[in-house]
Order: C-alpha cells, then structure tokens, then sequence
C-alpha cells in the first residue's frame, strides 16, 4: 500500500504521522516537544521533527507539513536565522498592530486588502515590531517565512526555492485570499522594506523531495490542515481547543469582515476558511484545575456537579490577554461573587463557561459572515472532557458532535499529500472520524449572563 506522512508543527510539539495514501489509517506515529514560550529558534522545530520522525518514515511516497499559522521567520541575505521566530501567540506587537491599521486606513482597508484586520498575531504586525524594536535585525531581513514554509524548505533542501501555501499564507496580514497575490507594499509599511516571500504554490503541488525521497507537498497551516483531515462539509463548525481556541468553516467566497472578529483566511483546497482565534482555551481549564488543587477528571466532575450559569459566577478568561475580541492587555476577571455561590463547584463551572462563553461568540460572528450551523465538530485536548461536551451543547445551542480524538492537523497534511502524490481534481476520500454526538440543550440565560459581564468590563465589545 502507498505511504503518505504528514507533519504537524505545534507551539508546543511536533506530530507525525503515516497513513495509508487509499484509506488514511494511520499506520505509525511519533511524536516530540518544543520549547515553551511566544519566541523560538526554528532550528528547535527541526531538532524536534527530526526526533519525531525518526524511524517512521520508511516507505513514504510523499510527506507534508502543517505548521502553526501567523509565526514569523526572518531571514538574511545567506538563509540564516536572524532571530527566535516570533510565535503567534507572542502579544508583544500589540501597539504595532493598531499603528498598523490607522496607517492604512482603519480596520476596514485591511480587511478590503487582505480579509483580515491584523492583531498581533499576525506576521505583519511582528515585522513592524522588529522594524521599530530590532531595527539593526530588521535590516538585515532578506526574506520572511512562516514556520511550515521553513520546515518544507529545509526538508527540499535550502538551496531550493522556498514555497508556501494560499491557506498559511492567508495569516500573514500581506497575502490577499480575494486576488491570490502578495501585497509588497504591506511589507513595506510594516518594516520600511518588501523582504522576498516563499511562492503560493498551487493546490496540491508537489514541490520537493524530502532527504529520505519522499515528495513534498507545499503543506499548509494547521487549522487548514485539521479542516481537511476532518473532511469539513457545509454547515459544519470546527472549534478547536488547544492552546488557543479556534472556530472555523469551510465558504465558497473570500470573507470580508471589517470587525476584525473574523479572520478571512484561505483554505488548502482552493475555497475559503472563516475563522475566529481566541488565546485563551484548554489552559483556562488547566488553571482553574490548579488553583482548586485537582487534576482535570475532578475538575470536569466539580463542573458538572454545578447547575448551569454558577450560581452567578462569571468567569472572562482573558488569563493571557485576548485577541478576539482584540484585548491584548486584558486579565481574567471572576464577576458576581457571593459567600453562597463560591464553592468549588461553581468555580469549576465558570472556568468552563468562560472558556466556551467566548468561543460561542466566536460561532455567532461566523455566522455574522454568513456561515449557517447545522452543527459544532469540537477537537482539541479540552474536548476529551465530558464537562466541556455539556456545556457546550448549552452555549451553542448546536449538537455537537465530538469525533474520537485523532492528530487531525497531521492528518490533514498527509491527506494532502496523497492528494498531491496522486494529482487528481479533489483530495483523496478518506474515512471520516468516528464522533460521539451530544445534542443541543440551550441555555441562553448562561450567553446572556457571559455577555453582560464581558460588555461591563469592556465597554467596546458590548456590539459584539
């Protein structure tokens, strides 16, 4: 049987894995960690993938990477590192981003140039961090990559011509899904001077081969990768909860979303990829499973032994500040306490309200940009827990569907390496994972408490 891999690089690990090209099984695995923090030597993403895929990949025809998006990777004249890659979840550009969008124009500009308002997750706004903080380093930069451009790029050989992907490129803040090309002049804007960029690669191109042989495809960034290894269809609502939270979908259209809730992202197919990117989710729980001194089972059982809403205790979870709403500078705040409702009980089920509370948002500004639920796809670590499944039946009012946990980035990418190793129309049809399903149970007077709170302490969300 033909051999596919796929790569998921992750702010804190690296997932590999070897599927089936025909069906997807995965066959083997490995896995291995990155260091913590917002800022990291690529050449770590390399040592870990290295590590991960040793031994795996004998027998792949083809490999792919899905890498975490927006990271920014500056390089010199020579191909060198200038410094730590700039993560996405690093705020520090956080004052360069709204420079940023008051130079163009305001929030509307940006989104008719690139279907997207730049936060300070986004590449272009760390080039204009680097330009005004590092100015020696940013006159150095030649080139800028993303991390899974770099990756596929050391995989080809660095004496290839690097590329990228339109979905990975999408996250950029100088690529525009609506026309498919490069914006130098954003470039310029942010650091004084355009540094080359990889080329978009078509979709499903083989752009290399691999030091073991294996071709390459142009790989992609990771919730476009989780996007094809779940096989979204219309009407179906990723949210994700990892580091970050995500909540995305598939569209035939480029978004547009002068709010900047919505991010207009492309996807690794050739159609498009709504998304809204909360900073805060899995670690919210771990949190607050810390400070009640349990581990996350308990935690999950205190939860569910709560009533829904608390008792009145509202958690807004902005424990590293916030990019959705864009509130890079906010706390966590723990609102209507009382010596009745403060048990252990209820604050368990603040923690998860508040964590959810923001994603359900996140659904409604989807669906803002036209995308219709017919159901909720929840993935990510903090899925596995039966408390996080009820409450989220309750603040979405969708089912919500919770497929059997899988490395779907990863998957995703070896997906669209057979696709590319196969060169047809469409990917390959893969198996769908298999889901447990929770039905909808609405619980509206818990929205409407999460929303009161978070308009209180934040007045310029109180549209949202």
């Amino acid at each position: 049987m033909p051999l596919v891999a796929g790569v998921d690089s992750s702010t804190q690990s690296v997932k590999v894995v070897v599927c089936d090209a025909d069906t997807g099984a995965v066959v083997r695995s490995g896995r291995a960690s990155h260091p913590d923090g917002t800022q990291c030597p690529p050449q770590a993403w390399w040592d870990a993938l290295t590590q991960a895929s040793s031994g795996i990949l004998d027998g792949v025809a083809a490999m792919s990477v899905a890498g975490q998006q927006h990271g920014m990777v500056a390089l010199d004249h020579q191909g060198a590192v200038v410094r730590p890659a700039l993560l996405w979840n690093d705020t520090r550009s956080a004052t360069d981003a709204d420079d940023l969008v008051a130079e163009l124009g305001g929030p509307a500009a940006w989104a008719q140039a690139v279907g997207s308002v730049p936060v300070a997750s986004f590449t272009v706004t760390k080039l204009r961090w680097l330009a005004r903080c590092e100015p020696d380093n940013a006159a150095r930069v030649a080139q800028v990559m993303l991390p899974h451009d770099w990756l596929t790029w050391q995989l080809a050989g660095s004496s290839s011509a690097p590329t990228t992907d339109r979905g990975d490129a999408s996250g950029t803040g100088y690529w525009s899904p609506a026309t498919g090309q490069y914006r130098p002049d954003l470039l310029a804007l942010a650091m004084g001077h355009a540094p080359q960029t990889p080329r978009v690669a078509s979709v499903a191109e083989l752009v290399g081969v691999s030091p073991g042989g294996a071709a390459l495809a142009a790989g992609t960034g990771d919730n476009m990768g989780a996007a094809l290894g779940l096989g979204l269809a219309d009407g179906d609502v990723v949210v994700s909860l990892g580091t970050s939270g995500t909540a995305f979908a598939i569209a035939d259209s480029p978004g547009c979303d002068p709010a900047g809730l919505v991010a207009g992202f492309a996807d690794a197919t050739g159609r498009f990829l709504p998304l809204v990117c909360t900073l805060n989710a899995a670690r919210v729980l771990t949190a607050g499973a810390e400070l009640l001194g349990v581990d996350l089972g308990r935690f999950g059982e205190l939860a569910l032994a709560a009533d829904p809403g608390a008792a009145g205790l509202v958690l807004l979870p902005y424990l590293d500040g916030e990019r959705t709403p864009n509130l890079p500078t906010a706390t966590g705040q723990l609102t209507g306490i009382t010596r009745g409702n403060l048990t252990p009980q209820n604050l368990a089920r603040a923690f998860v309200e508040g964590m959810l509370g923001g994603l359900a948002d996140a659904v409604d500004a989807l669906r803002g940009q036209g995308v219709v639920p017919r159901r909720v796809l929840l993935i990510g670590g903090a899925a596995v827990s039966p408390a996080v499944r009820v409450v989220a039946a309750g603040l979405f009012a969708l089912p919500v569907h919770v497929p059997a946990p899988g490395e779907y980035v990863a998957e995703g990418a070896a997906r669209q390496a057979a696709w590319a190793l196969a060169a047809t129309a469409e990917p390959p049809r893969w198996q769908p994972p298999a889901a447990q399903v929770v039905e909808a149970d609405p619980q509206p007077q818990v929205r409407a408490a999460y929303t009161a709170a978070r308009a209180a302490a934040h007045p310029s969300t109180a549209s949202t």
